[in-house]
């Protein structure tokens, strides 16, 4: 692995211009030593790094701090942001030292509830802002591992690839595949039954250095805080977590994209096309045979790691070229439509009316939540 040097934060006597020199050269090193991390997970995807918990350093430390939301709600410490900065360069020498001698302990999630744009309430955990700093550290230190790893239809949390990414690829997709059918996919509750036993399993695939697998379980088993009362989470990944987009990436990249991939090469005779994200997903199909043998398939192989597809969410569709025409001789009316990310998808054609195209427009429900937020707001 990539060694890295570890260089003390300035003293408050040391003149501003050397502090800040040195600040960009210390970055600089950890830059590069996560580069070489990254280099390495591209020449051997099956090699598993043994020490990474140096690249943790207090710059890294404190870069991830910057990075926060400077007005996010406190967690069950009742830090902000700007407390913490009261005494930054302190609070982060202290927290960088219990980190690497194994006294970091990881204090519960606390709990509240968000509403959804169809209504209902979604469970979401405030971490402790010390928590969040080090996540987010982690997290970065993870990342130069699996954006080696991940799979090109994976478009949900990961630098560079935004939603508006995923709509353009599912459009074109559409659009250049010879797509008939397709299949909208749901988790339910991903977050709430992610396996912590699986998940540990599949970071191991990768990761053998015993102390980031020690704060991975730590985050884990410091279950969540409500109105005063700790209770122990055995399954999930609390929704708000810094940590947890990235949980959640890995829990489906081998539970689904790997094996989709897989089963691709193997039953798919037509074009299939997939974007995903996170455990919302969208699959192309150019035979329906094909189609429903794979639903049938990943229900098995999702109940095999704890989830379950939503069965009124998911559901299969016919949508593509053909589709206006095949439901109008069989007297079925327009083809149905899907939403993703926000948007409903529409069967439609070219300016011209020659050619296949996708139309989109804004879903009800974030339409109807956009409305309420701006009633609000003018009130």
């Amino acid at each position: 692995m990539c060694e890295n040097r570890e260089t003390p934060l300035k003293s408050d006597s040391s003149k501003p211009d050397e502090a800040n020199t040195s600040r960009a050269q210390d970055w600089e090193i950890v830059s590069r030593g996560l580069v070489g991390v990254r280099e390495a997970a591209r020449r051997d995807k099956r090699q598993k790094f043994t020490s990474l918990l140096h690249h943790v350093t207090i710059d890294l430390l404190g870069d991830s701090y910057n990075s926060l939301k400077r007005k996010a709600a406190p967690g069950v410490d009742g830090v902000t942001w700007q407390h913490y900065g009261e005494g930054q360069e302190s609070k982060l020498q202290d927290l960088h030292e219990r980190i690497h001698r194994g006294a970091y302990r990881a204090q519960p999630s606390r709990r509240t509830d968000i509403p959804k744009a169809d209504g209902r309430q979604r469970p979401f955990g405030i971490a402790a802002l010390e928590d969040k700093v080090v996540q987010q550290a982690v997290v970065k230190v993870l990342n130069a591992i699996y954006e080696e790893d991940f799979l090109g239809f994976s478009y949900g949390f990961r630098t560079g690839r935004s939603q508006h990414n995923a709509l353009d690829a599912l459009s074109v997709g559409l659009r250049r595949k010879k797509g008939n059918w397709v299949l909208d996919l749901d988790v339910r509750g991903f977050f709430d039954h992610v396996s912590h036993e699986w998940l540990v399993k599949f970071v191991e695939h990768r990761i053998a250095d015993r102390r980031i697998l020690s704060l991975i379980q730590k985050w884990l088993k410091a279950g969540v805080s409500e109105e005063g009362k700790w209770t122990e989470t055995k399954t999930g990944t609390p929704q708000g977590a810094v940590v947890s987009p990235l949980r959640g990436n890995i829990y489906l990249h081998y539970v689904f994209d790997l094996w989709i991939r897989q089963w691709r090469r193997k039953r798919v005779q037509g074009d299939m096309i997939v974007v995903r994200y996170a455990d919302n997903a969208i699959l192309g199909f150019e035979h329906r045979k094909e189609a429903e043998v794979f639903l049938e398939q990943l229900r098995e192989r999702m109940r095999n790691f704890g989830l379950e597809l939503h069965p009124e969410k998911t559901r299969l569709l016919e949508f593509g070229r053909f589709a206006e025409s095949n439901r109008r001789k069989g007297g079925e009316g327009k083809p149905e439509t899907f939403d993703f990310l926000g948007f409903t998808h529409i069967c439609g054609r070219t300016k011209k009316g020659n050619w296949f195209t996708v139309r989109r427009q804004t879903g009800k429900k974030r339409l109807r939540s956009k409305l309420q937020a701006v009633r609000q707001e003018l009130r």
